[in-house]
């Protein structure tokens, strides 16, 4: 089922007098699906807070529909069933963590006594139980980012949408992020988030769009670069035909362009039909690697081919 779903969506920027306009956002267009854990990544100015936003209601596109739920997003009660981080939260500092968290329940319509549940809850998955009689300026920026999360979770929403999420945070904090999602992953919640650390997006995604000047220039799925169950060897080859290709497959491997070579996974059981087969074509074996892919190669490949 279809979570969000994004239609031609465009957004241009008027910065002022004399000044050019600038495009954000061009004819984006990828669905959410419920349940799953969909990253956005792309470089620096790319698009993708501006694509959050505009998800949220907080600007509206330029062009193209925004859906939710199959409702138009301007129908639909989208903001009821979210949790947003941004990617600086601003909390308000004067109050502590508890007080925080009281104001966001009270705001959110819960009743004190579930407010208070869920605050335990929350500031005991991310560590922050010691800390919540504290005044929130006197919090390290990575304990900050906890408590954002905290202050989008406590509704106990639906759907959770993260800008940046491990922003700021130590390898302890970012374990705790990391199980978190994955927990409400189980609890069949739908995340949505960007992030420039593409060794967490890898590990948390089940899909992840690629996007760049506005533009969608790819959506992987998790067999795009997830290493393959029995494959033990991977090849780099050069100069492959389409026929060659279909053979190798036939037999077994899988393909995929690598620059202007070929990468070939050789499943264990097949080593030997494939190699009697690449023998007999002569084909050159240029290299030899221990991974499929990483979705920072793939990332830079396709950024680098886009520009």
């Amino acid at each position: 089922m279809i979570e969000i779903q994004l239609q031609n969506i465009s957004k241009t920027y008027n910065p002022g007098l004399f000044k050019k306009k600038v495009e954000a956002v061009r004819d984006l267009s990828f669905d959410v699906r419920q349940g799953e854990v969909f990253g956005l990544i792309g470089p620096n100015g790319a698009g993708k807070s501006t694509t959050i936003r505009m998800l949220l209601g907080l600007i509206r596109p330029g062009g193209g529909t925004i859906q939710f739920r199959g409702q138009p997003l301007s129908l639909a009660e989208m903001q009821q069933h979210t949790g947003y981080l941004p990617e600086n939260p601003y909390l308000y500092d004067h109050l502590n963590l508890r007080e925080l968290l009281r104001f966001c329940g009270s705001t959110s319509g819960l009743n004190p006594a579930t407010t208070a549940q869920r605050s335990d809850l929350l500031m005991s998955k991310l560590n922050l139980t010691e800390a919540q009689k504290r005044p929130l300026r006197t919090f390290s920026k990575g304990m900050l980012q906890r408590a954002g999360i905290c202050f989008a979770l406590l509704h106990d929403p639906s759907v959770v949408i993260l800008d940046e999420p491990m922003s700021g945070l130590d390898p302890i904090g970012r374990k705790m992020v990391f199980d978190l999602v994955m927990e409400l992953k189980g609890e069949g919640k739908t995340i949505f988030f960007c992030s420039h650390i593409l060794n967490d997006v890898e590990r948390l995604c089940d899909r992840i769009g690629l996007i760049h000047q506005g533009r969608l220039l790819r959506l992987f799925e998790r067999q795009d670069f997830i290493q393959h169950e029995g494959v033990k060897v991977f090849l780099r080859l050069e100069g492959l035909s389409s026929d060659q290709q279909q053979q190798l497959q036939q037999l077994g491997g899988k393909i995929r362009a690598d620059g202007g070579s070929f990468l070939l996974a050789v499943p264990e059981q097949n080593y030997h039909a494939i190699n009697t087969y690449l023998e007999q074509q002569q084909l050159v074996v240029s290299g030899c690697r221990s991974e499929w892919a990483s979705l920072e190669e793939l990332f830079m490949q396709i950024i680098e081919e886009a520009a």
